[in-house]
């Protein structure tokens, strides 16, 4: 199923919302965080690959979850002070949001990816291409660093 991501309506760290469609144009990773979760070091990684392809149009938009093992507890200044401190975590950190369940958006629309279903744990990645659809979805397991999650991310880069 296709599935776009560009009506979806998400609410920003200020408590604003906006559509994701603000960021068309762009290739995006969206990702479900939490930070007492043995996947957190992942952080580091997906820094590394937002500087990278920044200057290109690619950006990361991490949304916390506490849904999963309650790894994300804290508020969400506390979040992003952990995530600048020990990650030095610059991309956009959204308000917390359910993944599983009652989910809340994003992930409302994007659970209706192939494989469709709930997001089965903290940083499961979506990416999306510069037109909002989901290109592809990634586990849990998959690092930042992945050759098939980089080769994804060049290929939508590239594409026009």
């Amino acid at each position: 199923m296709q599935v776009n991501v560009t009506e979806t309506i998400v609410e920003r760290s200020n408590g604003e919302t906006e559509k994701l469609g603000a960021y068309s144009g762009q290739v995006l990773l969206i990702v479900n965080v939490a930070s007492l979760c043995g996947n957190t070091p992942q952080y580091a990684g997906l820094q590394e690959i937002h500087e990278k392809y920044k200057p290109r149009g690619f950006t990361v938009l991490a949304f916390p979850c506490n849904d999963f093992g309650s790894q994300e507890p804290g508020g969400l200044n506390e979040i992003k002070e952990f995530c600048s401190t020990n990650f030095g975590v610059d991309f956009e950190i959204f308000n917390k949001v359910h993944a599983q369940g009652q989910t809340t958006e994003p992930y409302t629309t994007l659970n209706k990816t192939d494989p469709a279903g709930d997001v089965s744990w903290n940083f499961e990645k979506f990416l999306i291409g510069r037109d909002g659809n989901v290109i592809a979805r990634f586990g849990p397991s998959v690092q930042p660093s992945n050759e098939d999650l980089i080769s994804a991310i060049e290929m939508a880069l590239d594409f026009d």
